[in-house]
């Protein structure tokens, strides 16, 4: 096992990606600001969107209706999910060119550990700033790549310089580049976890390194030791390039809200069929399915049950996740489903999990 401090992990990160796609294949669109996603004019959502949208304010997640608000000239484009997955397709061959250890995080994103590359004398920042040429070269869009010793330092550094970024964390820069970052930025440390955080007087990396380790476990228990360590700018985990998938999971937002109960079940059905299909185009099955529910109020509720055979489109299952919901009474703007606990029917293995993550 390679020690860390001589461990060298790039992270590529595709600039504004989606919308620098539609950008690069229309060019009336360059220098515009566009934005993929749902409708303006409906409850849909961006994607991603141009940096020239982003100087609006605009971001992803946020309503399409409010971006419209902040930018009415903004160039609305539905996602072409096939030709983001070819462009995607096509950077991963460049990453091959260099080193087998590649962990895809998405489409847009992915870690590399180039400690035993032997491509251009084994230089990481040589080798991330030649993938940034070659990905402009021959896909035609611009990346950012952060470079370090372990992966939460990298990641980090690929956010400095955007677009088209190069930024290098040393060895010798890791731990006080650590203590200066709000703990916000912290891998593992969400939004719940900061507000404790920040209760108890932590507000940067330095703040959390003055608690010592047996502290940190009586406030956070079994996450102590990966706060103690992240805070110092140590991250032992490895670039995985053989990631488990752990879910599979759809959902949609209606135009209009919609009450009655049998049609909600006749849209999870729907959507419990297009989950089915997606597992079994992975060769999985699922143990758990779960039900999202978000009413015309946003408020949202999940509904999860884990089974000793696999999950089949039976809809007594479906009538049984949602019996104490407020289906019925209250009108629905949302419904997912999503099926985790998975096993791979091609070796048999069961794959346990207690994260829900959503595929595209």
């Amino acid at each position: 096992m390679i020690p860390e401090h001589h461990r060298k992990i790039i992270h590529i990160d595709m600039d504004a990606f989606y919308a620098a796609v539609e950008q690069r294949d229309f060019p009336q669109y360059r220098n515009r600001p566009v934005i993929v996603g749902g409708s303006p004019y409906s409850r849909g959502v961006v994607a991603t969107c141009s940096y020239e949208a982003r100087r609006y304010g605009i971001h992803s997640a946020m309503p399409s209706a409010h971006a419209y608000r902040l930018c009415p000239q903004a160039v609305f484009i539905k996602p072409r999910f096939d030709v983001y997955k070819e462009a995607s397709i096509q950077i991963r061959q460049i990453f091959s060119r260099y080193t087998d250890l590649v962990e895809p995080l998405s489409l847009d994103e992915a870690y590399l550990d180039v400690s035993d590359a032997d491509a251009l004398q084994g230089s990481a920042t040589l080798i991330a700033r030649a993938i940034k040429e070659k990905i402009k070269q021959q896909v035609g869009l611009t990346a950012s790549a952060g470079v370090s010793y372990n992966k939460f330092l990298a990641k980090l550094a690929s956010d400095i310089d955007k677009p088209d970024g190069f930024y290098l964390i040393t060895p010798e820069q890791g731990p006080e580049f650590a203590e200066q970052l709000p703990i916000g930025q912290f891998h593992g440390i969400g939004k719940v976890t900061s507000a404790k955080m920040q209760s108890l007087g932590i507000a940067t990396g330095k703040d959390l390194q003055q608690l010592s380790l047996v502290v940190l476990q009586q406030h956070f228990g079994k996450a102590a030791a990966h706060y103690y360590n992240i805070c110092r700018g140590i991250d032992h985990r490895p670039v995985n390039s053989q990631r488990v998938t752990k879910s599979v999971g759809v959902e949609t937002t209606f135009q209009q809200d919609i009450t009655s109960r049998q049609e909600i079940l006749l849209h999870l059905q729907e959507l419990l069929d297009t989950a089915l299909q997606k597992a079994a185009e992975k060769q999985l099955a699922a143990y758990t399915l779960t039900v999202k529910i978000k009413y015309h109020n946003f408020v949202q509720v999940t509904r999860s049950r884990t089974l000793p055979y696999t999950v089949t489109r039976a809809a007594e299952l479906l009538e049984e996740l949602i019996k104490n919901t407020d289906i019925g009474e209250s009108s629905v703007r949302l419904l997912g489903v999503t099926l985790s606990s998975l096993e791979n029917k091609s070796i048999g293995k069961r794959y346990e999990q207690t994260d829900l993550f959503r595929d595209f």
